[in-house]
């Protein structure tokens, strides 16, 4: 394979996390309270999405710039109407790890459809294997059963390796460590541990509410024995175990207590097109209004690699009392 632009650059991109979906059925922890995001928050206009075809567009460049993974996200990306036309679209680029994260409400009816498109993996969000704790962190009306049925539908379908994400939240749901643990150990599906971050202004978030990855990793480890494992690639967010059972894998990642500003290889692209570069930050870089002007191909690429070249953002290795007043964009809007 030929050298991209930014191979050279000791933080390469090679990670693009695209937002498919104008608004979330799902209010998960990082995207509260209701009553800013419940049932009535208003969907984008059509117009103001990107069509597929622009989509398509977009990942492109991004692929001559190096990325070779390609991570649908929302919002809710199973809520885009035709996504699996868009998954078609996506998988005929060569050398790119097609993947998406869902909350897993619609996954059972949709992850064979996905396959056959061209879909390789999907990540799914749970935070307890209980409907009352469930319930809680994410203020929804159905019950866990339906998640896990989505996941046997992915693992059936061959949307493997399969993760399943895990947000920890004090005094919420850490008492699910355990019970999470020992029901996904020896099922093949890899589960990682989040810890609580400060994405967005709106979810009252707190330093106390975090669960240090350290804290998870030794309250699992003294019930099931684990060993690290050697990183899969530059710039992996999770750092991963496996049990010395053989039982499988687990992941932590801690973007708060460990922050990894310095080897993130991740750009995100929002459903209307904006471009962010970090998960808190404050604006971004408007792709749609190129694409839609004309602008040409090669000086696309080359407003890209200037903007990746130019990048600054350290704001999970910085955080303090100054940047915690700092505007940010919410999740629900840029992706996970």
């Amino acid at each position: 394979m030929s050298e991209h632009p930014l191979d050279t650059l000791q933080r390469p991109l090679r990670d693009l996390r695209i937002s498919v979906t104008d608004r979330c059925n799902f209010r998960c922890v990082y995207c509260m309270p209701k009553e800013v995001f419940g049932r009535d928050h208003p969907f984008l206009p059509r117009t103001e999405l990107l069509t597929f075809e622009e989509l398509e567009r977009a990942a492109r460049l991004f692929a001559r710039l190096g990325v070779t993974k390609i991570r649908l996200t929302g919002g809710e990306p199973l809520l885009r109407r035709d996504l699996e036309k868009l998954v078609a679209i996506l998988a005929q680029l060569p050398e790119v790890d097609l993947t998406l994260t869902t909350n897993g409400s619609l996954l059972a009816e949709k992850a064979q459809m996905l396959r056959q498109a061209g879909l390789q993996r999907v990540s799914v969000s749970l935070d307890a294997i209980d409907d009352e704790t469930f319930m809680k962190m994410n203020d929804v009306d159905f019950p866990v059963r339906r998640v896990l049925e989505g996941i046997d539908a992915a693992l059936a379908a061959g949307l493997t390796p399969l993760k399943v994400n895990m947000v920890v939240k004090r005094g919420l749901n850490e008492h699910s460590l355990l019970p999470m643990t020992e029901h996904f150990r020896g099922t093949g599906v890899v589960l990682r541990f989040i810890e609580y971050m400060d994405v967005g202004a709106t979810n009252g978030w707190r330093l106390d509410q975090v669960v240090p990855a350290v804290e998870m990793l030794k309250r699992i480890e003294a019930v099931y024995p684990l060993e690290p494992l050697e990183a899969s690639y530059r710039g992996e967010v999770a750092h991963r175990y496996r049990y010395r059972d053989g039982a499988g894998e687990i992941g932590l990642i801690a973007s708060v207590s460990q922050p990894f500003c310095g080897d993130c290889t991740r750009a995100r692209l929002s459903a209307d097109g904006q471009i962010f570069l970090c998960l808190f930050a404050a604006q971004g870089f408007d792709l749609r209004g190129r694409l839609r002007s004309g602008v040409s191909e090669e000086a696309l690429e080359t407003e890209l690699a200037g903007l990746w070249r130019g990048r600054t953002d350290r704001y999970s290795e910085i955080r303090s009392a100054a940047t915690a007043g700092l505007p940010r964009v919410e999740m629900s809007y840029i992706g996970g």
